[in-house]
């Protein structure tokens, strides 16, 4: 099957290159979205896609000029090609929550696992080829998966799957084709809580469009809240032997990392979604834990009552919407060779270095910069040990205590007296930042990102991506936040 897709590919090279500055949309789809609901099987070696349902849904929300994308992101990519004319007419690079377990010990040692994931595409006038393809250990992309999808099957489901939903329109600035929408889902939010989760909605409007490059180009997006009631408020806590009826299904220790949290119930996450066109989803969870997560051109999700619940929300947006890195390289994850070395990383935010004389944001350098750039690493690698063993520490003691069933005010206690021994390091890390002022504005190469502390650079010393200090982005994940704004709105 493989080879048969390779050649596939192959031989339409040059009805690929072709379809760049052809296409219209009008010629191959109709104004509406089409949903393909698939499973992702598999482990560190294995892997296969397999189609579960097809949906017909309700408007088309992206950019009719704009139907392949430029970016060259994402570990996978869907394409659509139309089969009379065998021309590329839709594609989408985008990263799974599958994709990330195919790099932890369990997927290494060779559990398979099953996880479901959505691809939304135009709906095609005509049959169309579905292709999935993945990119190798060099970032090459090549075929995994591929199915003729006829859109008169009558297989295809037409209902509408958003059941019990309220909408809230929160911003609204014009017709969608013409602007991002963006689908905020209630998670966690019991009945009596609508107007809550409404409140919460507009607070954190306010937050994203305080930051740049939202906050300039505020009137190209809309925002829906998406409302779903869930029988109890919060979301799962394995480690605490806490567990919740909620409207996703959303769980802390993702991956077996305690403050990772994510949803598996994609099938449900996207029947609530369909209730509004929607370039992206972010998941909005009824909790004061801290905690969240972000996977590109898949979805956002945090907590919204810790104090770090903004950053974090930016934060997990900056992923999931602009294909963001991790710049952080300290603290702990599931991953094993998330980046291969020797090996330049898609994302725009970090590198490999593998031409030190052209960086990959070389437009963007401060002029006179060193390359590398010196910014007196190993003090802040012992500042930083000391903040993520702390973090550490305080999680299993908390949970410890909740799985013995100690006194609420006991657990207060404790995680009050961690608190005050956190924000001493938090600081000590602040005051760090500020002796280095001179590099606190320039664009450089500074060593440590991508959880690998050597080999991998990011563009400045500090940046949304890399720590919690300040809602703001380098310039660098600023220009690639700012394209991705422009490829979807006008």
């Amino acid at each position: 099957m493989l080879i048969r897709l390779i050649i596939f590919v192959l031989f339409f090279i040059p009805n690929l290159l072709f379809a760049y500055g052809s296409i219209l949309f009008d010629d191959f789809f109709l104004d509406k979205t089409m949903r393909v609901d698939y499973y992702h099987i598999g482990n560190a070696t294995d892997e296969m896609i397999t189609i579960d349902q097809i949906y017909e849904q309700g408007t088309w929300a992206g950019n009719p000029k704009r139907l392949l994308d430029p970016f060259n992101n994402g570990k996978y990519c869907v394409k659509v090609y139309d089969v009379a004319s065998n021309q590329l007419i839709f594609s989408k690079g985008f990263n799974s929550y599958f994709g990330e377990y195919q790099t932890t010990d369990p997927a290494i040692a060779g559990k398979q696992r099953t996880f479901r994931e959505t691809a939304l595409i135009p709906c095609p006038k005509y049959p169309i080829y579905f292709m999935i393809e993945k990119r190798d250990k060099t970032n090459m992309l090549s075929p995994l998966f591929s199915e003729t999808i006829d859109p008169a099957a009558i297989s295809i489901l037409r209902e509408q799957s958003a059941s019990e939903v309220k909408v809230y329109e929160a911003i609204h600035h014009g017709t969608v084709h013409k602007n991002v929408d963006l689908a905020w889902i209630a998670e966690g939010y019991t009945a009596d809580q609508y107007d809550k989760f409404k409140a919460d909605v507009d607070r954190y409007v306010d937050v994203l469009f305080n930051v740049e490059p939202f906050k300039k180009h505020r009137k190209k997006f809309n925002v829906y809240g998406v409302f779903r009631a869930s029988d109890q408020s919060g979301v799962d806590e394995p480690r605490r032997g806490e567990f919740r009826n909620t409207a996703l299904n959303a769980s802390f220790n993702a991956l077996n990392l305690e403050r990772y949290l994510l949803t598996e119930d994609t099938k449900s996450l996207h029947d609530i979604a369909s209730a509004v066109p929607y370039d992206a989803i972010i998941i909005m969870v009824n909790m004061d834990r801290y905690g969240g997560g972000g996977i590109y051109n898949f979805y956002a999700i945090t907590t919204v009552h810790n104090i770090y619940s903004e950053n974090v929300f930016v934060h997990e947006f900056g992923h999931s919407f602009g294909g963001l890195a991790d710049e952080y390289f300290s603290s702990s994850t599931s991953y094993n060779d998330f980046y291969p070395r020797g090996v330049e990383p898609t994302e725009p935010n970090i590198t490999a270095m593998l031409n030190p004389a052209h960086v990959k944001w070389q437009a963007l350098l401060s002029p006179g910069i060193d390359i590398p750039t010196d910014w007196s690493k190993s003090q802040y690698e012992a500042l930083e040990d000391q903040r993520v063993a702390l973090r550490r520490e305080k999680q299993e003691k908390v949970a410890d205590l909740t799985r013995g069933g100690a006194p609420d005010a006991e657990i207060d206690a404790v995680e009050k007296d961690y608190d005050k021994k956190y924000n001493d390091i938090v600081a000590q890390i602040k005051a760090f930042k500020q002796r280095q002022e001179n590099l606190e504005t320039k664009v450089g190469a500074f060593e440590g990102a991508g959880y690998s502390a050597k080999g991998l650079y990011r563009p400045q010393l500090d940046c949304m991506m890399f720590s919690n200090s300040d809602k703001k982005f380098c310039k660098v994940c600023e220009n690639a936040l700012e394209k991705m704004i422009l490829f979807y709105a006008d």
